[in-house]
């Protein structure tokens, strides 16, 4: 499937992943709703194109995102009272369903995260299955000091660090660094320079590669599944993938790969 035309974003091709950059570096790549209906759109037809193996959010202009943009919320003030819908929590909502389509993707998401990372910037990074970050890039929950709750984003936050550590950071509407998103939980590794972030992404697409699609896109949502299902429930449904996996092609080539001493097909693939 193709890839929709975008305007706010960027894609592109690094290996056997797909690179989407939020192109809107005036604003520090605050979160339109036009850009989130053409996230939504690239997640759509990313998520069923077999030759993407992973999708890597990041920003141009050396901000990953500053949260969402407060034109919108003009706009939205404006169209109240117009008809029976309410913009504000359409405005909301969606945003919302992006970070659940994202977290939802069967590739492997990875964010690299610098400059400003606040807000929906902060919701996406929480979402991520690998996030890695510039040490000088600043993260916060600035919602509260503006009179509005992280309304969509704060679920994700204390999935991601824990509910402790997730009211600290949106009641008090603190900045950290990236040093600190590391030891809070939000970013998996920290780097010194641009080109070292760099160079960790393009070990982290390497290794992503080495890894049968399948399998991955199984593995995680088994894994986001926990805690939302009965556990026998759950370990059912995953022996059924097991054993279908296992008789199916990516098991079989993996098992054979590995008894004759060579990489799988998929590892040796070079991705257009």
């Amino acid at each position: 499937m193709l890839l929709p035309d975008c305007s706010t974003l960027e894609l592109s091709r690094q290996g056997a992943a797909l690179i989407i950059t939020f192109n809107r570096p005036e604003v520090r790549n605050a979160l339109s709703l036009a850009t989130v209906q053409e996230l939504l759109s690239v997640f759509d037809a990313a998520s069923v194109n077999p030759k993407i193996r992973a999708i890597v959010l990041r920003g141009a202009g050396g901000h990953f995102c500053a949260g969402g943009d407060i034109k919108d919320m003009a706009t939205a003030r404006a169209n109240l009272g117009k008809n029976d819908s309410d913009p504000f929590y359409e405005l909301n909502r969606t945003f919302g369903q992006l970070l659940e389509t994202a977290e939802q993707l069967p590739q492997v998401v990875i964010c690299m995260l610098e400059g400003a990372v606040m807000g929906g910037g902060f919701g996406l990074a929480c979402i991520s299955d690998i996030a890695l970050t510039h040490k000088n890039a600043r993260f916060a929950l600035p919602e509260t000091g503006l009179g509005i709750p992280p309304a969509q984003i704060a679920p994700f936050v204390v999935k991601r660090i824990g509910l402790t550590k997730a009211r600290r950071l949106a009641l008090l509407g603190e900045k950290f660094s990236g040093e600190e998103s590391v030891e809070l939980g939000v970013s998996h590794d920290v780097y010194d320079s641009t080109e070292a972030l760099e160079q960790a992404l393009a070990e982290v697409i390497a290794k992503v590669q080495r890894c049968a699609p399948g399998a991955n896109a199984v593995t995680k949502k088994l894994m986001l599944a926990v805690d939302k299902k009965p556990m026998k429930e759950l370990l059912d449904g995953a022996a059924r993938d097991f054993s279908a996996a296992i008789q199916g092609p990516e098991g079989q080539e993996g098992t054979m790969a590995f008894v004759q001493k060579r990489l799988p097909a998929w590892a040796e693939t070079e991705v257009e």
